[in-house]
């Protein structure tokens, strides 16, 4: 397990030598080093990318949070056929 995350930290520490010269010099300063090609062409990239991390972010959390926590305490609630199957 040690090998496995130093693996992991090592490849993260390390990821910026994936970018090439040319690619670099295109690259907003933000991205810079992190990946080949152009980046993002317009501001209306930022927003889409933004978006999606978001909606990314939210059904993250509310799958974890109902899957730890689903709050269904009804009697009648239909997962109850199954549990009290005899």
């Amino acid at each position: 397990m040690k090998s496995v995350f130093a693996f992991i930290i090592f490849f993260l520490a390390d990821i910026s030598m994936y970018a090439c010269d040319a690619c670099v010099k295109q690259q907003p300063e933000i991205l810079r080093g992190i990946t080949h090609g152009a980046g993002p062409q317009s501001n209306w990239d930022y927003l889409i990318v933004s978006v999606a991390a978001a909606i990314v972010v939210t059904t993250l959390f509310f799958s974890i949070k109902w899957l730890l926590w689903p709050g269904e305490k009804e009697e009648k609630h239909i997962k109850r056929i199954v549990l009290n199957y005899e």
